[in-house]
């Protein structure tokens, strides 16, 4: 929920300009933007995904490699926030990355030598009983604070972070000398974190936040239901500091009053979504988390299916945009998808909020749709669709921009956000083959971990 609280209003934006290296074209900023309805679904799927690698490829903080908190093809940008990177939003790069190589849209070598950069970088970065900060200077590895008191460690993002450092250990462990060495680094970031020291001296819950300066005064505990659920697993996989199940129980399904009996549009929400129990949360809930974590099948002691929770999620999120309560102009069933990211200000200027149902103000965020695929393929490939052959003025060089409104007479702001635009390729590879969900559920810690929390997953042998 801390995109959704903490994040708005945020208003630093960082300079643009790519990464000098290997990049994935050579196309001008303007790209070609005439797409035929001729094309295929699969091609649309390759176009998007090979799109949004740009982001991390081509325009990846320079020095470290990692993702920059935002880029902007406005070019509006103050010098001081140049070399900001995202801890949560690299993670998903990190898995783009390696849906760029498995899909051979970049050299497998190349992106070895670039993530064995990247690992290097995070060695040396500043830590927090081995967690890192929300964003971190690029150039010095040092803490930029995400607000006053937040300028500590972020167990969140850090779990973001690691659930991509993870799926980059799984795919290369079995490699060359180079790529088991870029393994081994990242195994050892993994079992640096400290998990157990953010339950706050062994209170059973999670705590988001931990300062040298302002110790636990953030106090954020970890409750569901939100995005925070990989966290737990995380915690509860770590070979050096893990947590034990009472932990999950007790902190993250609230002892299990988090389940509700409530429906929307006659579908089931399971749970009670934090601050939105009537429709559900911003969809990026139904992302984050799974990433590598595959709901498919997926139990622990309360929920049945956590596949269950995300397609509903997700349907709700769509069967609202098509019932269109506020009369926005163009949302319907090729134009939907509200969730955490740029806005538009009620002065024209651009903003930040979690849209979703209970916070719409008719600005739609293509993420939200692209990153359902797994739980909407039909719908979700509606959108893309729309998109790209209806919609060119919407998609930029690193694939359609992070906020657009038909309604505000085709509005859009020329800009990306990392945590926006890192789960688009990862979670529509997960749609279509299933490759990172592997990766990471079948890590060994990741399957102990599983198991010690009793959840169950046929697909993965867990039980």
């Amino acid at each position: 929920m801390k995109r959704t609280l903490l994040s708005m209003g945020v208003t630093s934006l960082l300079f643009a300009y790519s990464c000098k290296n290997t990049q994935i074209s050579k196309q001008e900023m303007t790209p070609d933007k005439t797409i035929s309805n001729s094309i295929t679904d699969e091609q649309l799927m390759d176009k998007v995904q090979k799109d949004a690698l740009k982001y991390f490829w081509d325009y990846a903080e320079p020095n470290s490699f990692l993702g920059r908190e935002r880029y902007h093809e406005d070019g509006i940008y103050p010098d001081n926030d140049k070399h900001v990177i995202t801890t949560g939003g690299s993670g998903f790069g990190l898995a783009t990355i390696l849906v760029g190589v498995e899909r051979g849209f970049i050299p497998r070598e190349e992106a070895v030598k670039r993530l064995s950069h990247i690992m290097s970088f995070l060695a040396k970065a500043d830590r927090y009983k081995g967690a890192w900060s929300h964003w971190i200077n690029g150039e010095t590895g040092k803490t930029v604070p995400f607000g006053k008191k937040d300028n500590g460690g972020d167990l969140v993002e850090t779990a973001f972070l690691t659930s991509g450092i993870l799926m980059v250990r799984e795919y290369f462990k079995n490699g060359n000398r180079d790529e088991k060495f870029l393994a081994a680094k990242c195994d050892m970031l993994w079992r640096e974190i400290n998990w157990n020291w953010y339950t706050k001296g062994g209170e059973k819950v999670l705590y988001w936040h931990w300062s040298p300066e302002y110790q636990w005064e953030m106090n954020f505990p970890l409750e569901g239901y939100n995005e925070c659920l990989i966290t737990y697993i995380l915690a509860a996989s770590s070979p050096t500091y893990s947590i034990d199940a009472e932990t999950y129980y007790k902190g993250w399904t609230r002892n299990g009053t988090y389940l509700t009996d409530k429906t929307k549009y006659g579908l089931p929400l399971y749970v009670k979504h934090n601050y939105a129990e009537e429709y559900g949360g911003p969809l990026f809930w139904s992302q984050y988390s799974y990433i590598g974590l595959d709901p498919t099948g997926l139990s622990d002691k309360l929920v049945k299916n956590y596949f269950d929770i995300n397609k509903n999620q997700s349907l709700i999120d769509y069967k609202y945009c098509v019932e269109n309560p506020k009369q926005w102009k163009g949302y319907g069933k090729n134009y939907w998808g509200l969730t955490a990211g740029y806005t538009r200000n009620q002065d024209g200027t651009t903003g930040y909020t979690a849209h979703m149902p209970t916070n719409d103000n008719g600005v739609i965020t293509p993420t939200a749709a692209l990153s359902s695929f797994p739980y909407t393929p039909k719908e979700s490939m509606d959108f893309l669709r729309f998109m790209y052959t209806k919609k060119p003025q919407f998609i930029g060089t690193a694939g359609p921009y992070d906020a657009t409104s038909i309604h505000y007479n085709n509005w859009f702001t020329p800009r990306y956000l990392a945590i926006d635009q890192g789960t688009i390729a990862p979670m529509i590879e997960n749609y279509r083959t299933g490759f990172l969900w592997r990766l990471f559920m079948n890590a060994p810690e990741i399957q102990q971990g599983l198991k010690k929390l009793s959840f169950q997953s046929a697909r993965y042998g867990i039980k």
